[in-house]
């Protein structure tokens, strides 16, 4: 039932694709996503492919989920960036104790969910909890989300012990406005101030226990989602909205040059040039290998998870490796069609510029560290130990 369900949404975001183009320039323009593309997100039943059955979710697969990122993205480079971060934050969410749970969807299984989970900040061992100060930037859709995860170590008698994530509810932090960049202009992706609170012990998540892809969620969520790795479900969130530019401005480019006439060039019409026509064909290519070799990987995870096996090691390490090339795969195709689009692709407002913008952007998230992606890797495949939570 979930399949069909998670089709439904596909179709429904097929559907709102050239309303989402047409806001591309508002959402860049007010440095954040629209309320209004959100809330058709939120129709579409986007915001449910990830959450857990338990909580009114579609608990659909990866790939389904990566698909309806990537079509966003292809309309929108800064609401597919929003709607992948705040997407996969229900799938999180479903790793912590059921309580944490209870205490963000009890009420109310539409609440969303922004996060920062660089160690910006850090916590404090406490009776019953943590006390946790710290600012953490680049919370992306922050303005949508009314909680929001954050990364930090774990002090106790001032010594490091463990590194956590921390849910926390907007009464506990403040967003400051600091957005204001070349590229993912409309994401928001703001700073999260957070001064001495509590977070209680069930609304912290070790990463000791999600890179073992053992965690306390599992009781009440047991489906294989919820047993796929960290380290695999989240960098591929942040390639697969790349991708999705790419095949935006694959799209953009192909339009424009069919009708594109050359006056350098004596008026030659840029559909008979045979340069342009190799540089579409190595972009499509990248695009497609990018895309094939994403969802390929995640859904050998998938398959394996609902089966029961064991998740290998090497194939954690694949995951990795691809999700960072699948980015640079991108990023290439994206730049071979700029190259050749023309000044008039450098006008405020044309879609190429900004999907050039916007992917370059994206590439240099953490999650894109490419080279050492392919350290662990190759590391892997001399047999050594990995130490990497990451993977």
């Amino acid at each position: 039932m979930s399949e069909h369900a998670a089709q439904d949404v596909i179709a429904g975001i097929r559907e709102l694709l050239p309303v989402l183009r047409e806001r591309a320039q508002e959402a860049e323009d007010a440095r954040r996503v629209p309320e209004e593309s959100v809330k058709s997100l939120q129709e579409t039943g986007f915001f449910k492919l990830l959450q857990p059955k338990t909580f009114g979710g579609l608990e659909a697969d990866p790939v389904s989920f990566y698909t309806a990122v990537k079509l966003v993205a292809s309309a929108c480079g800064s609401t597919g960036w929003v709607a992948s971060i705040l997407g996969v934050h229900p799938w999180h969410l479903g790793l912590f104790e059921a309580q944490a749970q209870q205490d963000v969807w009890g009420d109310d299984a539409d609440v969303r969910i922004s996060s920062s989970y660089a160690p910006m900040g850090k916590a404090d061992v406490v009776d019953g909890g943590y006390r946790l100060s710290g600012r953490w930037s680049f919370s992306s859709g922050c303005d949508h989300a009314t909680w929001v995860l954050l990364g930090g170590p774990v002090f106790k008698d001032g010594k490091p012990v463990d590194f956590c994530t921390y849910l926390v509810p907007i009464s506990d932090y403040t967003i400051e406005d600091v957005w204001d960049t070349v590229g993912l202009r409309g994401t928001g992706s703001n700073d999260i101030i957070v001064n001495d609170v509590f977070v209680p012990k069930h609304r912290a998540l070790s990463f000791i226990a999600t890179s073992k892809c053992k965690t306390p969620g599992q009781e009440i969520n047991p489906g294989p989602l919820y047993k796929l790795p960290y380290g695999s479900v989240h960098p591929s969130t942040i390639t697969a909205p790349i991708i999705g530019m790419a095949q935006g401005a694959y799209d953009a480019h192909v339009e424009y040059q069919g009708k594109r006439v050359r006056a350098a060039y004596a008026g030659e019409q840029s559909k008979e040039d045979p340069f342009t026509k190799v540089r579409i064909a190595e972009a499509a290519s990248e695009i497609d290998a990018a895309w094939l070799q994403l969802t390929h990987n995640i859904d050998e995870l998938y398959q394996l998870a609902c089966k029961g096996e064991k998740l290998p090691f090497p194939t954690r390490l694949r995951v990795r490796r691809d999700q960072v090339r699948g980015t640079e795969r991108a990023i290439f195709a994206i730049d071979r069609l700029f190259e050749n689009s023309g000044g008039r692709a450098l006008q405020a407002g044309t879609p190429i510029q900004r999907f050039w913008r916007d992917a370059h952007a994206g590439r240099v998230h953490a999650a894109n560290d490419a080279e050492r992606a392919y350290v662990m890797f190759g590391t892997g495949a001399f047999g050594l130990p990995v130490e990497n939570a990451m993977v």
